[in-house]
């Protein structure tokens, strides 16, 4: 195998070892890049939805309990009002969702199905002032989804309607019934708060950058060995090839070889210099038998 051929070969196995690693983890990073992409996301809908809450129980409710018509709004419950406003978000994003998961609601579309009573169990094993959310991910039919949850306590306000139905509104047992939403305890976990985000798109968007990266690696990789190979022909394997050439000719008895050329003080430029002294002493050697 040729000079050439054998530092190409060295060159594109070492730069397709890095090429590996480095692939590894760039991928590790966009992954986990994605992800907290997502969980960015999901915080920032939780975050809108408790606005949503706080805006409705501090302005809302107390606007329309002014009137004092004894008829019950529902836009006057904070959980109401935020499911009501991402309803309408969804239509435009339709794998996002927010829902305020309950065991046991008024509204039955806030129902806990079977991984969100699991969800409300852990809350519900938790020290009374832990708020901290709860990070997960489950599949979903339109593919993988990144769930952010906070847990759901019933305020003393909450009781005003959700003790007994005695309690509660006349326009509210009306609406929904008197055999949902009630027998809550003051600070009992009743459900959470839960926010889904698709995980898919940003998986996508990590994985196209990834390609691109790759891609772009891989062309500055085979540039680089185009270019490297252009300096090597130039500066090593042209002189020893030249080297290779004279030394032929000697060996043959070829003692009229012209000199090398010596440009520079490098390892190429002291090995033609001490290959033209050898080439000098050879051909005295040689004349002085020829004489005897």
């Amino acid at each position: 195998m040729k000079l050439l051929a054998k530092f190409s070969l060295i060159f594109t196995i070492v730069f397709g070892l890095g090429l590996s690693g480095a692939g590894y983890v760039f991928y590790q990073m966009l992954q986990q890049n994605a992800r907290e992409q997502v969980l960015y996301q999901a915080h920032l809908m939780m975050d809108s939805a408790l606005a949503t809450r706080i805006y409705t129980t501090d302005k809302i409710k107390p606007l329309l309990s002014a009137h004092k018509d004894g008829v019950f709004h529902p836009e006057t419950v904070p959980a109401f009002a935020a499911t009501e406003i991402f309803d309408v978000l969804r239509k435009n994003y339709p794998s996002y969702s927010y829902k305020e998961a309950t065991l046991n609601p008024t509204n039955p579309r806030d129902k806990a199905v079977d991984w969100e009573e699991d969800v409300i169990r852990i809350f519900r094993g938790r020290a009374a002032g832990d708020k901290s959310p709860f990070e997960g991910e489950r599949m979903t039919p339109t593919g993988k989804s990144v769930y952010l949850a906070s847990p759901l306590r019933a305020a003393k306000s909450c009781l005003e309607c959700h003790s007994t139905p005695d309690a509660a509104p006349p326009e509210m047992i009306k609406l929904y019934g008197p055999n949902n939403g009630f027998g809550w305890k003051q600070d009992e976990v009743i459900g959470a708060q839960i926010v889904s985000v698709p995980v898919s798109l940003a998986e996508e968007m990590a994985n196209r950058a990834f390609r691109q990266l790759m891609i772009s690696l891989a062309v500055v990789g085979v540039v680089t060995l185009v270019v490297l190979n252009l300096v090597l022909v130039v500066t090593v394997v042209r002189p020893v090839r030249r080297f290779a050439i004279a030394a032929d000719q000697i060996s043959t008895g070829q003692m009229e070889v012209p000199e090398l050329p010596v440009k520079g003080k490098d390892e190429i430029s002291m090995l033609a210099a001490a290959f033209n002294r050898m080439h000098r002493s050879l051909a005295a050697a040689m004349r002085m038998l020829d004489e005897k």
